[in-house]
């Protein structure tokens, strides 16, 4: 069985609708904290087990040995600790056959405070003893497109990354990776480093946003206490902004720029381009 956390999520559904393309629906179970949210997969044949990560009795019988599973990290920053370690306890406990986690590209090497948690993570899966999978994914172009239209409008896009540049893919491309490890062989104890095939820098995201849109987008490069107020007074509490300020600052120093080309190998053809994404940010 192959076992899918965080399904309901925006990479989990693209994971778990990838999966069924591949292997039948009694071969799939969710664990979801909602049966509600996961009612379409359960109608389709997906097996939806409910589990809380925060209540680590009802995580007992998610897995089954041999399971094959797929731990998508969660999404509360500062309690994901905790929470992947009910999931790793309760997998080793069941004696499952692969453990996959999604992390963040660079693992140990990462030097921004968002990675500190994934970092723990896997250190936890390695003193399991488990067979593991680390998909160390890099940033999600939709991190920036969702906000596509918003920064036409404006016509600037803001940060503090100077000309730091970002090996982004969209979610799509690392929902497909995960379905290769999980449907395929001879993926124990890899680390796989994924990012899209080209980096871009933000003066190129704003040149993208323009073309694609018609109308005058630029980049305003600005110093990371002014970042932080910009994003407070879009509506980002400080500590969430902090945060995002301090990945500028990683990006900056040409931690997201990696791009090595193992999720183009993973999912066998290229990684989609920004301004494709960007495209379809905006024809939405």
């Amino acid at each position: 069985m192959i076992v899918v956390t965080g399904a309901t999520g925006q990479l989990g559904r693209l994971i778990v609708e990838g999966l069924l393309a591949e292997v039948p629906a009694a071969g799939v179970a969710v664990a979801v904290r909602s049966a509600e949210k996961a009612a379409d997969f359960a109608a389709r044949g997906v097996e939806v087990r409910v589990v809380d990560y925060d209540r680590p009795e009802t995580l007992a019988g998610a897995f089954a040995e041999g399971d094959r599973v797929l731990l998508i990290s969660a999404n509360e920053i500062g309690r994901r600790t905790p929470q992947h370690r009910a999931v790793i306890e309760a997998a080793k406990a069941a004696r499952v056959g692969l453990l996959a986690y999604t992390g963040v590209l660079g693992g140990d090497e990462a030097s921004f405070t968002l990675a500190d948690e994934h970092k723990e993570t896997e250190a936890a899966i390695r003193a399991s003893g488990l067979p593991f999978v680390f998909l160390r994914n890099g940033w999600y172009t939709e991190n920036y497109t969702a906000q596509a239209a918003d920064a036409v409008a404006r016509g600037v896009v803001v940060g503090s990354s100077g000309d730091g540049r970002v090996a982004s893919a969209p979610r799509a491309d690392y929902a497909d990776a995960a379905v290769a490890v999980l449907t395929g062989e001879g993926h124990e104890n890899a680390v796989y480093e994924l990012s899209g095939d080209v980096a871009w820098s933000f003066s190129e995201y704003a040149a993208a946003l323009a073309e694609h849109s018609g109308r005058p987008v630029a980049y305003r490069d600005v110093p990371p206490a002014e970042h932080q107020e910009v994003l407070v007074g879009a509506g980002l509490p400080e500590g969430y902004a902090a945060v995002f300020v301090d990945v500028d600052r990683a990006i900056g120093r040409g931690d997201l720029a990696r791009a090595n080309g193992d999720l183009a190998r993973l999912i066998g053809r290229p990684t989609v381009p920004l301004a494709e994404t960007v495209k379809a940010a905006l024809g939405a």
